[in-house]
């Protein structure tokens, strides 16, 4: 059997009688990209801090790649590549002189250096600002600078805590297409995001955290299909089907009706069969339904179903 590359059982830390993360338990599979949601404040930095070692848990237990963090640190930091939320460069350093100084500090020959650093530049799209200062940098440019520093002793997994933060819309695209690109690589990924529509196109599975709980985690499809508990239907009718919204008003499961120049639109609490009743009730009453489809619900949704969009969210 492949050992987890993040195993975590009943993690707690307390902060006096603040408790920041509450008897969390959860297992990340080697090779996969996994998106930490949760509103400011939920825990996801503190775990990642203790996953990176930089923290110590007041009990439970945090593994990676079979090491636990507090008894192997060192074993467990030569596997991570952590990018904290705020991070700090050496302005007075060039870009090259930036990644030899890190990958000096993990004891990679110079000689490897010189290879590795300019296919570093490649893949975090900075070939041509090698020999820029860093305090020129733009700070999307610098979020990917710190990436590669990440990447320069060649990490199985990397610990990216909220890496698109204050990036403009081009940074972003550019940050999540390097990615993409570590994704194919294999590297095991934990990334947290507010920017929650992004993050699903690349990660394999999500975990919801709020108040120090992880409260949902799985596959994004699956628990997209679990939170279905509330779906909006869109049906749009032959001109002058004037009953329809009245009909649907009356039928089971369905909550509340609207109707706009694109049609009616019905909130729906039934699973899939009684949705296919509902289509089925409604052409045997002999309205003549154009287009009968279910709003697709994205991550944001999710996210806002599962924490039931509280003050925290």
């Amino acid at each position: 059997m492949t050992t987890p590359m993040i195993e975590i059982e009943n993690l707690t830390k307390t902060y006096g009688s603040f408790t920041a993360l509450k008897s969390m338990s959860m297992s990340i599979a080697k090779g996969t990209v996994f998106g930490f949601v949760g509103p400011n404040g939920a825990g996801k930095s503190t775990t990642m801090s203790i996953l990176a070692t930089l923290l110590a848990p007041t009990s439970g237990t945090a593994k990676v790649g079979g090491y636990e963090v507090t008894r192997h640190p060192q074993e467990v930091r030569k596997l991570i590549g952590y990018m904290p939320d705020f991070f700090g460069v050496y302005d007075h350093f060039k870009t090259t002189e930036y990644l030899h100084f890190y990958g000096a500090s993990y004891g990679i020959p110079r000689a490897e250096r010189e290879k590795m650093i300019p296919q570093l530049l490649e893949l975090v799209n900075l070939t041509d600002k090698a020999d820029f200062y860093v305090d020129s940098l733009s700070r999307g440019m610098k979020q990917r600078l710190c990436l590669a520093r990440c990447l320069v002793h060649d990490p199985e997994l990397l610990i990216l805590d909220e890496p698109a933060s204050g990036l403009d819309p081009r940074a972003r695209i550019e940050m999540r297409e390097i990615l993409k690109e570590l994704k194919s690589m294999g590297k095991t990924i934990m990334i947290s995001s507010h920017i929650l529509p992004e993050l699903a196109e690349m990660v394999d599975e999500i975990g919801v955290i709020e108040h120090g709980e992880l409260i949902a985690k799985g596959k994004v499809q699956d628990i997209q299909n679990r939170m279905r508990t509330n779906r909006t239907l869109h049906i749009r009718l032959m001109e002058g089907e004037k009953e329809a919204a009245e009909f649907l008003r009356d039928q089971p499961h369905v909550s509340m009706v609207l109707e706009d120049e694109q049609g009616v639109h019905a909130h729906f609490g039934g699973q899939d069969e009684e949705q296919a009743e509902l289509l089925g009730a409604l052409i045997a009453k002999g309205f003549r339904i154009v287009s009968f489809s279910e709003a697709q619900t994205n991550l944001e949704d999710v996210f806002l179903e599962i924490t039931k969009g509280g003050d925290s969210a």
